[in-house]
């Protein structure tokens, strides 16, 4: 987190948290709600970028963007993370910027998303990047990597190749996700917590 923020968490430390105002959408965007109670999204690279350094999750799984001395939960449209391929060809890329080191392993959802597990945490793959992504992979046992995804979406597990590294794939369901992974998608306050 920025220096400043943490500094204003000290002198501010008992203000109400926020809750339904900001949600990250399954694109990668940041949405702020308007006076008039639509979502719109974020624009202003700056704030962008602040919102991601600033970006981490409580002891519950719920995250939230620490604005100064303020926690604005965030509604989560699918997962905390949003990855895509970065613009070199190598690697990944997450939204906030974020570059993840480690593919742990891949997801099929029940409606044809790949999500990656990371070392930074879960997240799904951009859909404009997914045939990029599958053209990297590899099937171990040199079966075409159609008939793997295949079984995969019909509930077996199987190891890919990804350069040179292997990597689980499995079947998951959109609806299971935040409970295997530890996180709220709709954030709310405890009962009694004051809020904004």
């Amino acid at each position: 987190m920025d220096e400043i923020v943490l500094r204003s968490m000290l002198k501010w430390p008992d203000v109400p948290a926020v809750y339904g105002w900001l949600s990250l959408d399954r694109r990668g965007s940041w949405m702020i709600k308007t006076v008039a109670g639509r979502f719109e999204r974020i624009a202003h690279s700056a704030v962008r970028e602040f919102i991601g350094r600033n970006y981490a999750p409580d002891s519950e799984g719920r995250w939230y963007f620490q604005n100064g001395p303020q926690r604005v939960f965030v509604a989560l449209d699918y997962t905390p993370w949003v990855y895509s391929l970065a613009d070199t060809g190598q690697g990944l890329l997450a939204h906030t910027g974020a570059v993840p080191r480690a593919l742990e392993a891949v997801f099929l959802d029940d409606a044809g998303a790949l999500l990656l597990k990371t070392e930074i945490g879960i997240g799904v793959l951009l859909d404009r990047d997914l045939s990029a992504f599958l053209e990297r992979l590899t099937d171990v046992r040199g079966r075409a990597l159609e008939r793997l995804l295949e079984e995969v979406a019909q509930g077996a597990e199987a190891q890919a190749m990804l350069q040179g590294k292997n990597v689980p794939i499995a079947p998951i369901r959109s609806a299971a996700v935040p409970g295997r992974f530890g996180f709220v998608a709709r954030p709310a306050p405890r009962a009694g917590e004051p809020e904004c």
